[in-house]
């Protein structure tokens, strides 16, 4: 799905690494969000980026953007969110992090975590109060899951939610969380004192007790901003516990498709690796004929592309089983190990065909080597992917 060195009225072509022409599934409207997405992102996010992500600076003018391209919100009907189609999320989240992966996690979070859960999980009241608002990027969005002791057994998390009077008081701390300091409303998974049970709740940023800290020296998605969250005390309303949020597995029902997000997003990831392996093969000079002319470049060319092609039809596939409402966690759960597992290779292969200038950040390639390890990190590990996927097809499981 790459477009190098092709003028936009010619986009109706077969895509340059769309091989097996899966352009054709899309509808005109999928087509729009796609080529709308492709061209903010090679006309205005690649020609900043680099200098956003080597000062580990949030890009707020390119954040600002996505807002007006109509795009936060993605799959959610109604509240002045998009609706859009399982499809055209995926394209949108391919692009994005065929620019840069921190933009593409900022919209995973806002709209796909923060907004979903407010979406799948909140009330009526809490829907009309906050949805608008997040998909018109006046108000940001955070979720807090992860705890700095609990990363992949989060399932284990200790922070507390007691009851005191009408309010509830959560008491804990959560790392890693993806825009907690910008955040006006932070979902916060805690355990209650009362049933034992996980639950969620709309923590408002400004609420006493509430204290979000940058985490600093990432080697990675340095244009994104994570960090560490403690909650002493925080006291929340009733009317700000998710009325759906009860037990732990209310919280696979938003990770479901956040983890299909990040499967497209690692295609995004190669596709830019790809595409840049690609022209710049063709245009290096080596030995007085093109690198590209070469058997060895072409073999390495040819494997990057059969695993951008395989990532491709993974990720249509799970469109369609989005569409069907057939998906499940461990079908997004395989896509997600392999497409990043995927993307890892293919972005390591252009590293190491551009020789020394790979590791220069006016080639892009280098960034999304580090951005990759995100990725390939959050929303479980490829270990915690493949337990989880061996105890489905198994019946037995290697973790307790």
């Amino acid at each position: 799905m790459s477009t190098a060195g092709m003028p936009y009225m010619h986009l109706g072509k077969a895509l340059a690494t769309d091989y097996f022409v899966v352009r054709d599934q899309f509808s005109e409207t999928e087509w729009e969000r796609f080529i709308s997405t492709r061209r903010f992102v090679d006309q205005e996010v690649l020609p900043v980026i680099n200098d956003y992500w080597e000062r580990a600076e949030f890009p707020w003018p390119l954040v600002r953007r996505l807002a007006e391209l109509g795009i936060v919100g993605e799959d959610i009907e109604g509240y002045g969110c998009p609706g859009m189609s399982p499809l055209a999320c995926g394209l949108v989240h391919m692009e994005l992090h065929r620019g840069d992966g921190g933009l593409g996690t900022f919209l995973g979070v806002q709209a796909g975590l923060a907004m979903k859960s407010i979406a799948v999980l909140g009330s009526e009241e809490q829907k009309q109060r906050w949805l608008p608002a997040m998909a018109r990027l006046e108000k940001f969005g955070a979720f807090a899951l992860t705890e700095p002791t609990h990363g992949s057994d989060s399932v284990a998390l200790e922070t507390t939610a007691r009851r005191d009077g009408s309010d509830w008081v959560i008491d804990g701390a959560k790392r890693w969380i993806g825009n907690a300091t910008i955040a006006d409303v932070v979902v916060v998974w805690a355990r209650s004192e009362e049933d034992g049970q996980v639950k969620g709740f709309l923590v408002e940023s400004d609420t006493p007790g509430y204290q979000a800290n940058v985490i600093e020296g990432k080697g990675g998605g340095r244009a994104m901003w994570q960090a560490d969250i403690r909650l002493e005390r925080v006291r929340v309303p009733a009317e700000n516990r998710l009325p759906q949020a009860n037990t732990f597995k209310d919280t696979g029902r938003v990770l479901l498709t956040t983890r299909a997000a990040v499967a497209w997003g690692a295609l995004g990831h190669a596709v830019a690796a790809y595409d840049t392996a690609l022209t710049y093969t063709k245009q290096r000079q080596q030995f007085g004929k093109p690198l590209c002319s070469f058997q060895i470049v072409q073999d390495r060319l040819v494997k990057m592309l059969a695993e951008v092609t395989g990532m491709q039809l993974y990720c249509m596939q799970i469109a369609r089983l989005t569409t069907e409402g057939r998906l499940t966690g461990t079908m997004a759960g395989l896509a997600k190990l392999n497409n990043t597992a995927k993307a890892r290779r293919v972005i390591a292969e252009a590293r190491d065909l551009l020789g020394g200038n790979g590791i220069l950040l006016e080639n892009h390639v280098i960034r999304h080597m580090t951005d990759i390890e995100i990725l390939h990190t959050y929303e479980g590990t490829e270990t915690m992917q493949t337990l989880i996927v061996g105890r489905d097809i198994t019946g037995m499981s290697a973790f307790v």
